[in-house]
């Protein structure tokens, strides 16, 4: 399945552009299209242990299985005070 990845904050600005889009084998979990994504943009690698993932608008663990059409989003961490 062909995904598009929305890309935000110092993850957009690592690999210069806002969305990526990924060819992924059915079923995936979040986990495999990190892995995949990570393989194919090394740019963005320094995420690959603290990165957040929305689908659908909602945070999800690495465990979580991926629909065609799932609309997926990547954060790094966010702190503050």
């Amino acid at each position: 399945m062909k995904l598009n990845i929305r890309l935000f904050a110092a993850i957009k600005a690592r690999a210069e552009t806002s969305q990526l889009s990924i060819e992924i084998s059915e079923p995936a979990t979040v986990s495999d299209l990190l892995d995949e994504l990570f393989r194919q943009y090394p740019t963005i690698q320094p995420f690959v242990q603290t990165v957040l993932v929305a689908v659908n608008q909602e945070y999800v663990n690495r465990s979580q299985l991926i629909n065609p059409g799932d609309e997926i989003a990547l954060f790094p961490p966010v702190s503050g005070g």
